[in-house]
């Protein structure tokens, strides 16, 4: 699959991107890599690779508004004690809390329980495309330095 990704180019790293961003697992570090070493250009993939996975991310977020815990237990991989915890956590700390979407796992469940508290879905979207477009960010850079080392 990841080769298959790959030689799509940009609209495989918008799926990779998009479907890491959601609660399936997935990482899509590694495209980025691939594709930024293989020489397509390093601005495009930063841009396809945030909105992909911000996009990802609000599919979290409409999952989590539907309000039905049991729904999100039996089709994904997160418990709903994980959920509530989170919903729990998050109760009062604010919607700015999407900015850790790019989180391994847990940003998943921050933008899930987001949804589920009905938080503010513009300040949420541009939180969570903030999030992704950092942590791309600095995927790219490390690996352009990674290139640099090795050239």
């Amino acid at each position: 699959m990841i080769e298959a990704l790959i030689g799509l180019g940009y609209v495989g790293l918008f799926i990779a991107c998009f479907i890491s961003a959601t609660i399936l697992p997935f990482s899509s570090d590694i495209i980025v890599v691939a594709l930024v070493v293989a020489g397509l250009d390093y601005r495009i993939c930063l841009l396809v690779a945030a909105v992909g996975g911000a996009m990802g991310g609000m599919v979290n977020y409409y999952l989590g508004r539907q309000g039905k815990t049991e729904w999100i237990e039996k089709h994904s991989n997160v418990r709903l004690d994980k959920v509530q915890k989170i919903i729990d956590w998050l109760n009062g700390k604010g919607t700015y809390m999407a900015f850790f979407s790019w989180v391994p796992v847990i940003g998943n469940l921050v933008v899930l329980a987001l949804g589920y508290l009905r938080a503010n879905v513009w300040i949420v979207s541009v939180c969570v495309l903030a999030g992704m477009f950092v942590r791309y960010l600095v995927v790219i850079i490390l690996t352009l330095q990674g290139i640099e080392l090795v050239g």
